[in-house]
């Protein structure tokens, strides 16, 4: 009897999960699934706005996120107890924010897209009624670290893209300044501009120095059309002295090709009277010539400023 009760128990202890897994199994069974029974845990979301992180770098990054308001963003990273941004807003009715953030389908990335029109926008409604400005900067109320002093060298790199049908001034189209603060601060010590030219349109690289004799001028000139429709990456740097030095390098993003790659040794940046300098980025472009030009968007990003010493 002791031995029939062991033989018993011994197999209900084999027996029970056996059939606890094929009541399991028939109960998950007994209802076929179907795909219009099935509910994804994904749900698909046709164009999301999905924030992309600023790629690592030193020193300080701005780079458009597509969800903090515009304006704001900017002035969080440059602005400091200021307001960095220098649009023609006030001449719209309402005013119309003429700095936006855009997904862009070639970076796969929200950027920055600088809207001028030839017509109401002026530069800030200001007197002056023969140019119009959309630009940002740095300037005294910025954190220190994004302005440069006597004998500093600062790294500046961007993103840009021109419209393939861009169409620049024959007297001026600047999108990027180097510029003194403060004393002799009216003319920028480097300026990018875009001009028309007949033989074909240029970008041209000028220096200016504090006099007639210092001033380099036109130090690099290069084809317009080269960045037209394409986005560039720039790597600039600035050794800020009366014999300082200038470099800068840009590549076409698509295809890794070299556009403008410039040294230029014992060059005057620095200005009587200054105590710093500064870069600005955007339009700012003559309407001597509205003939030549049109309605534009330029469109940046990853702006970064860091001081090497």
């Amino acid at each position: 009897m002791v031995d029939q009760f062991k033989f018993s128990y011994t197999a209900m202890k084999t027996t029970i999960p056996v059939l606890v897994m094929l009541l399991i199994s028939s109960l998950s069974c007994s209802k076929k699934t179907s795909k219009e029974d099935y509910v994804s845990p994904i749900v698909k979301v046709e164009n999301p706005i999905v924030p992309v992180e600023p790629e690592k770098t030193s020193g300080v990054t701005l780079s458009a996120d597509g969800l903090t308001n515009t304006y704001t963003l900017i002035n969080k990273y440059f602005g400091g107890t200021g307001d960095v941004i220098e649009t023609p807003d006030c001449a719209h009715s309402p005013g119309a924010p003429h700095i936006t953030q855009i997904y862009d389908e070639l970076l796969k990335k929200y950027v920055f897209a600088f809207q001028i029109h030839v017509s109401p926008d002026n530069d800030r409604c200001l007197p002056a009624t023969d140019r119009q400005r959309n630009e940002i900067k740095t300037y005294d109320k910025s954190p220190d670290s994004l302005l440069a002093s006597l004998n500093e060298t600062v790294r500046y790199s961007w993103k840009f893209k021109l419209d393939k049908d861009f169409k620049p001034s024959p007297n001026f189209t600047h999108i990027h300044q180097i510029k003194a603060l403060d004393g002799d601060d009216d003319l920028p010590l480097i300026t990018f501009t875009a001009r028309y030219k007949s033989s074909g349109n240029k970008l041209e690289v000028i220096h200016t120095g504090g006099t007639g004799t210092t001033s380099l001028k036109y130090i690099a000139s290069v084809p317009l059309s080269d960045f037209m429709g394409e986005w560039v990456e720039v790597k600039e740097e600035v050794s800020f002295s009366f014999d300082g030095k200038y470099q800068v390098l840009i590549k076409r993003i698509s295809d890794g090709k070299t556009l403008l790659d410039l040294t230029v040794n014992n060059i005057d940046l620095w200005r009587d009277a200054t105590t710093l300098c500064r870069p600005k980025w955007g339009i700012y472009r003559s309407l001597l010539s509205p003939e030549y030009i049109r309605d534009e968007q330029i469109r940046f990003n990853d702006f970064n400023i860091t001081e090497i010493k």
